[in-house]
């Protein structure tokens, strides 16, 4: 039982967990992040087995504990106690010097002891007990231990009043538990009806959920997906006592498409909050977080309860009206979007709130034993982000850059990693080269760097280069996080270093993830059910494979609503773009675009697998037909001139835009009716043929016997059907869509397409 779980006799006490506890009414004085991160959950696990490990024989580990205090059911597990001494032990994990770790962080570990401390002496009749605080030092080995006697009578009035701050907030919790409960059994649909299939996938999520699996649902563009999926996950909620439902998506747009669904259901007191990115948050970008720096860092957790009451009143808290809660509060918004996480029902963000390594959502979801909904829209794209997530470099050239003005007590690590840097350079100088292991000797090197850099960043904060310093360390701590988890679902490679002035340069070092899914599999394991969804999740096998689903995952693949009258799919069939045909087969290509236009003057999209590609089309085009309007996608687009790309498709509009496969404008955007009628899709968008989607290539083929269209057939043509799914979005449009290549013909390839589509030109 949790402190937001409504427990089923209403007289009862409210659950809270002891660190939840503290949190909420230990913590006082500033936020302060000054290099100081904790080290992961799988590390802090193996710290705690080491120092426990290290005890006399009749020492007991994770001690369970719980008291009761009025209306409140504290409960927790001890790390450890010694009976002989007494002694009670609070172990805590760290990177670093022990002696720097904040003393509001020691306070927190402190009130946590003095909890434990209170239980154990309730439990056995204590009338004092022995308190230590145990600093492990993970890349030491080194124990700082901070003992003190404690009376029983002490210990009891501070574990009372730490629960006299929290029972109000308890009681406000329950009793919004239980009417948000009572509005979600009342939900009804929003709208007069469902849209064609829409009703189906509703059913389909609300089944799932109601039976605690997971779902992967494929259904058309245009159906309202976002709708059908909150508002089914929202309505099994209360019966299946879930805490809370995290709607995650790959991109901005997805967020507020799901904002605007839970605008439009208008359940009241549902709390939604919408996590956005740090750096999108962070009012003073040039500060760093801390009480001396940030003004907003600057007795945080003083203002902390009055923004959270705040914050939980208002309900709503999208970015914006998070932002004005916290400025009127004068703390920090990011920071407490991070706090209301705890206390949200519905929480909209990016796939990493979930999945990354350090991800918030999840830790919590695993910490507080959570019973969560999850749902993840436009999954496909889930497998490519989390090979990401997954994944880690460390760049010489920033290294080399630093080490020459090294300050002193960083010179003999930096010099040592240099040695190491420069043999994987010797060993490996003329292509690509995949290692068989982790190096370990470099990684040794680094872990020894890692900790210098912790303790100089500590001591001179602000000292010369201490900015670039610490965008070292996060690169130098990203990599050690990916380093930890590597296995045979990743690979280590070096590419070829380059040659200046004589001098061989270092090599840049690459971890990259091939086969994200087991690395997910505790994700799905700790969610009470997953639903999810996309346009384009064919062939299942494969994106359930990819993402380590259970293997009792449910499955739906909705119909298409479209009339196959309302879209014209035609194929090229004497038309080649493979690599070595392309320059020859370019007249041919643009005379069937200009021929179609000609036909029916109107928007078109216009897809390349690569930007050289769309250059060398799109300057042909303008060679043999300079009237037909045009403009292209550049790379690297800033944000203003992908909404003037998107702002060209007018109602009244003619022309061809220009776009890579799988980029920006190959899904995500909605053009209806005229704006957009038809689309040219250049090559199947296969992957690039490389040695490492050969690797790829070749461990897919050992883990699941596809090493070929996992790597490069089955991503091409979910891209491909993404970017013709720009063009029919309702249930008036019509429009056509040209396959710009002799393979789309071929019956391997056809049945990857969508089903509903009546495909010209594609005979065997």
């Amino acid at each position: 039982m949790h402190a937001d779980e409504l427990p089923p006799d209403a007289d009862a006490p409210a659950s809270v967990a002891v660190r939840v506890l503290c949190a909420f009414a230990a913590k006082t004085g500033d936020l302060d992040l000054r290099f100081t991160p904790s080290p992961s959950a799988q590390e802090g696990v193996a710290g705690h087995t080491t120092v426990t490990a290290r005890r006399a024989a009749g020492y007991q580990r994770e001690v369970p504990l719980s008291a009761r205090c009025g209306e409140l059911r504290v409960q927790g597990r001890a790390d450890g106690f010694d009976p002989a001494t007494p002694r009670l032990e609070e172990i805590k994990t760290h990177r670093g010097d022990a002696t720097r770790i904040p003393d509001n962080h020691r306070e927190l570990h402190w009130a946590q002891a003095r909890v434990y401390g209170w239980m154990l002496c309730e439990q056995l009749g204590l009338e004092r007990i022995e308190l230590a605080l145990v600093y492990f030092n993970i890349d030491t080995g080194v124990e700082t231990v901070l003992p003190a006697w404690h009376t029983a009578v002490a210990l009891k009035a501070f574990f009372e009043a730490l629960c006299a701050r929290y029972a109000g907030w308890a009681r406000a919790e329950r009793a919004h538990r239980t009417a948000r409960d009572a509005a979600l059994q009342a939900l009804r649909f929003p709208f007069d009806g469902f849209r064609p299939g829409q009703r189906e996938l509703a059913a389909a999520v609300y089944r799932a959920h109601g039976a605690g699996r997971h779902l992967m649902a494929q259904a058309p563009t245009g159906i309202g997906k976002t709708m059908a999926t909150l508002f089914a996950a929202l309505r099994a909620a209360p019966a299946q006592g879930t805490h809370k439902c995290f709607y995650l998506t790959a991109k901005t747009p997805g967020r507020q498409l799901a904002l605007h669904a839970l605008q439009r259901m208008r359940v009241q007191p549902l709390r939604v909050l919408e996590l956005v990115a740090r750096d999108k948050a962070c009012e003073h970008p040039d500060k760093a977080c801390h009480g001396d720096a940030c003004p907003l860092a600057r007795g945080f957790y003083d203002r902390l309860p009055q923004a959270r009451e705040a914050a939980a009143q208002a309900g709503w808290l999208d970015k914006a009206s998070l932002r004005a809660v916290a400025l009127r509060h004068e703390v920090c918004p990011y920071y407490l979007g991070q706090d209301m996480l705890r206390w949200s029902d519905v929480v909209v963000g990016d796939f990493n709130h979930f999945f990354d390594l350090s991800a918030h959502a999840w830790a919590l979801t695993v910490g507080d034993e959570l019973r969560v909904g999850v749902l993840v829209d436009e999954a496909h794209n889930l497998i490519e982000r989390a090979r990401l997530m997954y994944s880690a470099e460390l760049h010489p050239a920033n290294f080399q850059a630093l080490r020459k003005s090294a300050p002193a007590p960083l010179k003999k690590t930096m010099d040592r990693l240099h040695r190491q840097w420069s043999a994987l350079a010797r060993l490996h100088t003329h292509e690509p080269t995949v290692l068989p292991e982790l190096p370990g000797a470099f990684v040794e090197a680094l872990q020894r760097h890692h900790v210098d850099l912790l303790d100089h960043l500590a001591l001179e904060p602000q000292g010369d280069g201490a900015a670039e310093l610490q965008g070292w360390l996060f690169e130098v701590q990203r990599f050690l996080r990916v380093a930890e988890v590597f296995d045979d679902h990743s690979l280590v490679d070096l590419t070829p270093p380059l040659r200046a002035s004589g001098r061989t340069r270092h090599p840049v070092l690459s971890i990259r993830n091939l086969d994200p899914g087991p690395l997910l599999q505790p994700r799905w394991q700790a969610a009470h059910s997953a639903t999810l969804f996309s346009a384009t999740l064919s062939p299942m096998a494969y994106v359930s494979d990819l993402l380590g689903l259970p293997p009792d995952t449910a499955t739906l693949d909705v119909p298409s609503p479209f009339d196959p009258a309302q879209l014209q799919v035609r194929v090229t069939p004497r038309l080649s773009t493979r690599y070595a045909d392309r320059a020859d087969s370019l007249d041919q290509l643009v005379e069937v675009m200009a021929a179609q236009y000609a036909q029916r003057p109107g928007n078109y999209l216009a897809f390349f697998s690569s930007f050289d590609y769309l250059q060398q089309a799109l300057q042909r085009l303008q060679a043999l037909h300079p009237a037909l309007p045009v403009w292209a996608q550049s790379r690297g687009m800033a944000e203003h001139e992908r909404e003037a790309f998107v702002a060209r498709f007018t109602e009244e509009g003619q022309g061809i835009g220009f776009a890579v496969l799988g980029g920006a404008f190959g899904e995500g955007i909605d053009l209806p009716g005229n704006r957009l009628i038809g689309a040219f899709i250049a090559t199947l968008g296969l992957p690039q043929f490389n040695p490492l989607n050969e690797q790829l290539r070749a461990r897919l083929q050992a883990r699941y016997g596809q090493g070929y269209d996992y790597t490069y057939l089955y991503p091409g043509l979910q891209k491909v059907v993404q970017a013709a799914g720009r063009v029919i979005r309702g249930p008036t449009d019509e429009g056509v869509v040209v396959l710009m290549d002799d393979r789309f013909a071929r019956s391997e390839v056809r049945r990857l397409l969508p089903r509903w589509w009546r495909i010209q030109g594609a005979t065997d």
